[in-house]
């Protein structure tokens, strides 16, 4: 019940948030010289009792570095349990409305239920796939609502579909014990159309399973997302395709990162020497 409760709140305070007033519009071209408000959510959870993964946390910090030299105010979070995640959430939600430019970075397991996605926090425990759903944050819920401001742009990276630890409705607890529950996780995440002014990035293309970095300290999608962030003038869509060549080649194509993409203006990470975006 308190899960629960808890994910109502989150519902009525991000739907609250509406009522705050709205940032500036972009004019132009989005890059760190302009004098606007960017703001970025960096989650990394890989702490799980069930199915543990080694990079989230290293890549959560790396990303939080390299963004925040990139002029964003960063919140940075790592392995998370329940009533942090969806307070960080929460919070990232209520500030929104007053950035021009907003982003979510998420890496660790990701579910997808009834075709929607969930961000699982460390201290899930699922016993169903109900508890599946109360035990996590439904990214869909958070995509609605960014979309809900009318300016600015949002930027939703999900490298969360590494392996999903309750596919095939069998959960390993604590103690070891397989369980058994009917109705079938899929592996990866669902499809999620970006609503307008919007980008959401996949690590992998919908219902596949991307690979936690088995050697490094960096996923294969953090390691090339990491390395194109930085580039001057590089527009979002280029930058992401870029990350798409690299992981492609590098796992012999079998992880091929995809976007959903309505954003209306240009927009990139940093400008060329000449300001330009592009």
């Amino acid at each position: 019940m308190a899960t629960l409760l808890t994910r109502r709140m989150l519902l009525r305070c991000t739907l609250g948030a509406a009522a705050l007033p709205f940032g500036p519009a972009m004019s132009g071209p989005a890059d760190a010289n302009v004098a606007e408000s960017r703001i970025a959510l960096v989650i990394g959870n890989g702490a799980y009792r069930t199915a543990p993964l080694k990079n989230p946390p290293g890549d959560a910090g790396a990303v939080a570095a390299a963004l925040r030299g990139l002029g964003y105010d960063v919140t940075l979070r790592q392995n998370t349990r329940l009533p942090e995640l969806i307070e960080s959430l929460r919070e990232f939600s209520v500030r929104a409305p007053k950035a021009s430019v907003r982003m979510l970075f998420y890496a660790g397991h990701g579910v997808q239920v009834k075709g929607r996605n969930y961000l699982v926090p460390i201290d899930a425990d699922p016993q169903s796939e109900a508890d599946i759903q109360r035990q996590s944050a439904d990214v869909g819920e958070f995509v609605d609502r960014l979309s809900a401001i009318p300016t600015g742009v949002n930027i939703v990276v999900l490298d969360a579909c590494r392996v999903n630890p309750f596919a095939g409705g069998v959960i390993v607890g604590p103690d070891g014990r397989r369980l058994r529950f009917r109705g079938a996780t899929p592996g990866g995440l669902a499809t999620l159309d970006a609503p307008v002014g919007t980008l959401v990035a996949f690590s992998t293309a919908p219902n596949g399973v991307a690979l936690d970095g088995a050697s490094g300290k960096h996923s294969v999608y953090a390691r090339h997302l990491l390395a194109n962030l930085p580039t001057p003038g590089l527009q979002i869509e280029q930058l992401f395709k870029r990350v798409r060549i690299g992981v492609a080649e590098d796992t012999g194509r079998a992880q091929v990162p995809w976007e959903s993409s309505s954003l209306t203006t240009d927009f990139c990470f940093k400008s060329d020497d000449r300001g330009r975006c592009g």
